[in-house]
């Protein structure tokens, strides 16, 4: 077990994410991601998505298309109460020197703080939460932590 800060900088390597911060939110059962522009298809007969991913809400002109999997469509209650079917995608977690595949549910959080936010399903087991501490993994505001593989921007 290690322990985390409230926030601190992830990455998602297999949507090509190299970095971003994360709200720790043991609040929250299932992880989610801020996607917009989401296209739904289907590829070899399984669903698939693609979606434009900003991962920096002061910098909305920089973001990233992926492309994942649909491994599930579930209800998730969100914090105001309201209930939303949303896809579910998957990719491992890079935090720190440690990585691990996670489920993470795609929605529209442009009025959110953060881009993206851990739930309880993917730290169980694995970390401790300091909710007075930040960035406890490394990096800061201005200096992330994370080297996972190099997405592309588009401008």
């Amino acid at each position: 077990m290690f322990t985390v800060g409230w926030h601190e900088w992830v990455g998602l390597p297999c949507l090509g994410i190299e970095h971003m911060i994360a709200k720790i939110d043991t609040g929250a059962l299932t992880s989610a991601l801020h996607a917009v522009e989401i296209d739904r298809d289907y590829v070899g007969g399984a669903p698939w998505v693609r979606l434009k991913v900003h991962t920096d809400r002061l910098h909305v002109e920089r973001f990233f298309v992926t492309e994942a999997a649909v491994v599930d469509a579930r209800e998730v209650r969100s914090s105001s109460g309201l209930a939303q079917r949303r896809l579910i995608i998957q990719s491992d977690l890079v935090m720190g020197t440690q990585r691990w595949p996670i489920e993470l549910s795609i929605t529209d959080r442009k009025k959110m703080g953060f881009r993206m936010l851990l739930g309880r399903r993917a730290m169980a087991g694995r970390m401790l939460v300091d909710p007075g501490a930040a960035f406890l993994l490394g990096g800061t505001i201005r200096a992330p932590a994370i080297k996972a593989p190099v997405a592309q921007e588009s401008d």
